[in-house]
């Protein structure tokens, strides 16, 4: 999986956005105005960061070595992945679904019902 792949899996979830608030070289992907990927294309190689949960969070980073604590993030709830092969693709949506999910979960319920359509 590259990073357009992943942009695509991200941005097919509701209500997602794609902005890039920190200048060109890491598109950051949101709902309800909440970070819940940023995708680094121009790495080598690429990566991705996503939040998680924190004892999942651990679980991954012994898993796969491509895995690792969020770069410049916060350590605990986030996961910067290096898109080297290494982690299967499928795991890979499966994190920034993840990452979706707790971040619609933390929206406020108004956000949140905006997004979920409920």
């Amino acid at each position: 999986m590259d990073t357009d792949q992943a942009e695509q899996i991200a941005m097919a979830h509701p209500g997602a956005t794609l902005e890039q608030p920190f200048g060109p070289g890491v598109d950051v992907g949101k709902v309800g105005g909440r970070i819940f990927v940023l995708l680094a294309p121009d790495g080598d190689p690429q990566s991705l960061s996503v939040k998680c949960d924190p004892d999942l969070a651990l679980e991954l980073r012994a898993q796969y070595p491509a895995v690792g604590p969020g770069y410049h993030l916060n350590k605990r709830h986030w996961n910067t992945v290096l898109l080297d092969g290494s982690v299967p693709d499928d795991e890979v949506a499966e994190m920034i679904g993840h990452s979706y999910g707790l971040v619609v979960a933390g929206l406020p319920a108004a956000a949140r019902r905006v997004v979920t359509g409920a």
